[in-house]
């Protein structure tokens, strides 16, 4: 053995542990920083070198302690499971927000709601049977502006939200194609840093921070190459693979009125759709679908349109079969437009009580007979009441669902996610620890130097010197 062996032993433990003190400065600088994974070094203690001979050598040690590298202390299953819940929870979070909003349009069942002001509607009927006078008659023409009023804002309301949520899909998937170009750009330095043998721990956290955004956004699910890229899939086909990515655009109804259905396809073939149903993307996608594929929005709408198509052939066919004070026939009440959605086509025709056809023909200018009809309407079971009641009844029910499954996936993302921290995240006190390990190793390893050097001094200066 080298006398200088000891020496160079000293001087690899020096560099194990500056090294050591090193990485755990980093994990505490990076102690907030949004997506970091604690790193840790790795070392191996290095074999005596090999010698051979006919004689046996004697004593033999170890060469000291080298650094293997730093790990990322970060687990790929992990990741995948918290991108999987991010999917799922980016796509009930977006429907239950989207049903929820239209709930609060509805307002039901508040005084505020339709179903209130239907019922005083009937009652205003009611009283105008029971005092056909000009001021019952003003009372039932107000109601009746301010039903048709409460019908039309009601339609107007929810197709800003639709058009609303139609844009924000556009710039969500303008968005992902961005993200989707940064993570292969990291792709491609990650893969060319491990080739060349440098740490990528830094550029793998800055790459899972844009998966996971890209998961929440359309439910990208994605796996780790042996290469160290990771490869990004939507509906079976590659987002992203290796250092590049693909362009995804959306075409379909910009209004609700329009009809067809909102799709996403690849930009570079616009022909093959991509079936989204993860995401944010994908839960208003789903929401803005038509109603009769679940579209909540859509649903809303379209009740609103039943329940003026209802209204204005409840009342009209029983107006007309009535006759006004002057003895004339009595004709629509309500006029709905031929084009256009009903809801917002919805109009008032008379506008005094002259032009109300209470009675019924031949019962004398004070009867009231038609009046009392229409007022029994609001608990007719086909009427326009019951047809709102029920609709809104169903929709509280799709609401509560989409709530519920909201609520399960944001728990099982919380609970991903804290699996995830619990593995990867920095903690104050146990980096404190290995800090304080490491300086004291650091000051071992100096004292070992200081005593080799010692040694080394009594050697090369005073050997020879005695009984001088």
């Amino acid at each position: 053995m080298s006398s200088f062996a000891g020496i160079r032993l000293a001087e690899s433990a020096l560099s194990a542990a500056r090294a050591g003190m090193t990485v755990t400065g980093q994990n505490i600088a990076n102690q907030t920083t949004t997506g970091y994974t604690r790193q840790r070094v790795d070392q191996a203690s290095v074999t005596a070198p090999g010698q051979t001979g006919l004689w046996k050598t004697g004593f033999g040690v170890g060469a000291g302690v080298s650094v293997t590298g730093v790990a990322r202390l970060g687990d790929n299953v992990l990741d995948a499971r918290v991108r999987d819940a991010l999917s799922t929870s980016g796509f009930w979070s977006a429907r239950a927000t989207a049903a929820g909003q239209a709930e609060d349009v509805m307002a039901e069942p508040t005084k505020d709601g339709l179903a209130a002001n239907l019922n005083r509607f009937w009652s205003g009927w009611s009283d105008l049977a029971n005092m056909p006078d000009a001021a019952a008659a003003q009372v039932v023409l107000t109601n009746s502006q301010v039903l048709v009023g409460q019908i039309a804002a009601g339609y107007e309301t929810i197709a800003g939200q639709w058009t609303d949520l139609r844009g924000q899909v556009d710039r969500d998937i303008a968005d992902v194609n961005a993200v989707s170009g940064q993570v292969a750009a990291l792709n491609g330095q990650i893969r060319d840093a491990l080739q060349s043998g440098r740490n990528a721990n830094e550029l793998i956290d800055q790459r899972n921070v844009l998966a996971q955004q890209l998961s929440t956004a359309v439910g990208a699910k994605g796996v780790v190459e042996a290469d160290g890229t990771l490869t990004l899939r939507l509906d079976g086909n590659a987002l992203v693979s290796a250092d590049t990515s693909r362009a995804l655009v959306v075409s379909g109804p910009r209004d609700l009125s329009d009809a067809g259905r909102i799709s996403v396809a690849w930009a570079d073939r616009p022909d093959v759709t991509v079936g989204v149903v993860g995401g944010v993307v994908g839960g208003t996608i789903s929401a803005l679908a038509p109603a009769a594929e679940g579209g909540s929005l859509a649903a809303v709408a379209a009740a609103y349109n039943q329940t003026a198509t209802a209204l204005a052939t409840a009342v009209n066919d029983i107006h007309r079969t009535g006759v006004t004070p002057s003895g004339a026939q009595g004709g629509d009440f309500f006029a709905l437009s031929a084009t256009g959605p009903a809801a917002l086509g919805l109009s008032i025709v008379p506008t005094k009580l002259e032009e109300l056809a209470l009675a019924a023909p031949g019962a004398g200018a004070k009867d009231t007979t038609i009046a009392d009809r229409i007022s029994t309407l609001g608990t007719a079971a086909g009427g326009p009441s019951r047809t709102w009641s029920s609709f809104v009844t169903g929709f509280a029910v799709t609401v509560a669902g989409d709530l519920q499954r909201a609520d399960i996936a944001d728990m099982g993302a919380v609970a991903a996610i804290t699996a995830q921290q619990s593995n990867s995240s920095v903690d104050g006190d146990e980096e404190t620890v290995n800090l304080l390990t490491y300086q004291t190793a650091y000051q071992a390893a100096a004292r070992v130097l200081t005593a080799m050097d010692e040694a080394l001094d009594l050697l090369i200066n005073r050997t020879g010197l005695v009984g001088r």
